[in-house]
């Protein structure tokens, strides 16, 4: 009788070798996986570590002109009264000038469509270095993008005042001019704690539903009796100067620029605009001061408006 040879077979042996392929695939997506956040991480961290570590110039002026904001924001709002509450009887007018005697010599200086980088920045050193004060009329677009400038001009003692958001000449309905004008008096605000009752239309132009909403809306509507014509490209800068010395006239108020454009030659013919109106005998006001000098501060001046 012949013995059965019985051969046994290992089962199910190739299903042993998917599951640990499965094993070894799905390990290694876990470690690439790991590495991957692992790498991510270092890289944030270090850029982190860097912004805290290397702060921008920018940065660090802020930073420097908020510690000075308390002190020279009570300084500043001292003059300011008249931004925060404006007597009715320039609520909603059009102001080109104030009548005052001939002997109170006293002229505001005025500049338009700042802050700009360069040029604001040294406007605001020639000023300083002259002990004078003048009145800033802001884009609020230029404030968003340069807000150090807008508070060292507050810092340093100036008028701050409404230009519109984008500064543009085409005419608004009522929505977009409460928008031009609305949103540059809060941003204003909230960069410097100076809230603003002074509007300047762009361009002078006072059909164009700007100022129509901005005297809606109790504002002063700050317009001009000298013109440097500093916009104008073909003028060497002793120009500006003749301008300004020979249209001055006691309570006037002087249009310059300190953005909108190439503004060198109104850096150059500033310190000649001061020295020759001092040399006159004229004192330097903001727009603030002049308007309070309707209440009898000084010789009780008559305001020039419409």
């Amino acid at each position: 009788m012949k013995k059965r040879v019985v051969i046994r077979r290992k089962p199910f042996a190739w299903k042993k070798l998917v599951f640990l392929s499965l094993i070894i695939v799905s390990s290694c997506v876990g470690v690439n996986r790991l590495l991957s956040q692992t790498s991510s991480k270092n890289q944030q961290q270090p850029q982190a570590s860097q912004a805290q570590v290397n702060p921008t110039a920018k940065q660090q002026q802020v930073a420097a002109l908020q510690q000075q904001m308390p002190a020279s924001l009570t300084k500043i709002n001292q003059h300011a009264v008249m931004s925060e509450e404006l007597p009715k009887q320039f609520q909603g007018r059009t102001i080109y000038q104030a009548k005052v005697n001939k002997n109170a010599k006293v002229i505001a200086l005025t500049f338009d469509d700042g802050p700009w980088t360069k040029t604001t920045t040294q406007i605001l050193d020639i000023l300083q270095q002259n002990n004078i004060k003048a009145t800033f009329f802001v884009v609020g677009k230029m404030v968003q993008e340069h807000p150090e400038l807008v508070q060292r001009i507050v810092v340093d003692g100036h008028a701050i005042a409404n230009h519109t958001w984008s500064h543009h000449y085409h005419r608004f309905n009522r929505a977009t001019a409460a928008q031009e004008i609305d949103r540059t008096t809060d941003i204003i605000y909230k960069t410097t704690g100076v809230k603003t009752n002074l509007f300047r239309p762009p361009g002078g132009f006072l059909n164009n539903g700007l100022a129509t909403y901005a005297k809606e809306k109790d504002y002063a509507v700050m317009m001009w009796s000298v013109v440097s014509a500093d916009t104008d490209p073909r003028a060497k800068y002793q120009a500006f100067v003749n301008n300004v010395l020979k249209g001055a006239k006691p309570g006037g108020i002087v249009l310059m620029h300190d953005g909108g454009g190439d503004r060198r030659r109104t850096v150059q013919a500033l310190p000649k605009i001061i020295s020759g109106l001092r040399d006159k005998g004229y004192t330097f006001v903001t727009i603030p001061e002049l308007l309070n000098m309707q209440d009898g501060q000084s010789r009780n001046p008559q305001l020039s408006s419409q």
